[in-house]
């Protein structure tokens, strides 16, 4: 494979992982107003209706309900600043991606480790991904802003 089709392979899969990474901030948005704006009754029949099972819906106190809704805010809100800046190119967005979805990757590990879950395991798998993917975007962004050197056209040693 050539060097540009492997950079123009790693742009498109690193546009898909940031647009998923997008669509999850969307979904965590989505969550966090409808957990501000419905009571937990609500949500968990909503959540046994569509599923016809009781058992997952579970119980959330109310500090919880709280604390899920401004969790799925903040994520949502943060994950789309960065997609945004990221989609952009801004160079301002990658190192923050980097640095957040890190983050974000550790906290879902303290999460897998406390409470297993294959969620847990392929979201995280993901982030990974978008990582490796930000690393090689950021590069090729910075390559490409770089000027190139100024040529030599005349000087002591060429002769006019």
């Amino acid at each position: 494979m050539s060097a540009l089709r492997r950079v123009f392979t790693a742009h498109v899969a690193f546009e898909i992982g940031v647009i998923l990474k997008g669509l999850n901030g969307l979904l965590e948005l989505i969550g966090g107003i409808l957990l501000l704006r419905f009571p937990a009754s609500a949500i968990r029949q909503f959540i046994v209706n569509i599923s016809h099972n009781p058992a997952i819906a579970g119980q959330l106190s109310p500090h919880a309900e709280r604390f899920a809704a401004l969790y799925l805010l903040s994520h949502g809100v943060v994950k789309g600043v960065l997609v945004y800046g990221l989609l952009r190119d801004k160079l301002w967005a990658f190192p923050w991606a980097i640095a957040v979805f890190t983050a974000f990757g550790a906290y879902q590990i303290y999460r897998y480790v406390v409470e297993p879950s294959g969620w847990l395991i392929a979201l995280t798998v993901l982030d990974v991904l978008v990582i490796l993917l930000t690393i090689a975007e950021w590069k090729r962004v910075k390559n490409a802003r770089t000027p190139l050197p100024p040529t030599q056209t005349s000087g002591p040693w060429m002769s006019a």
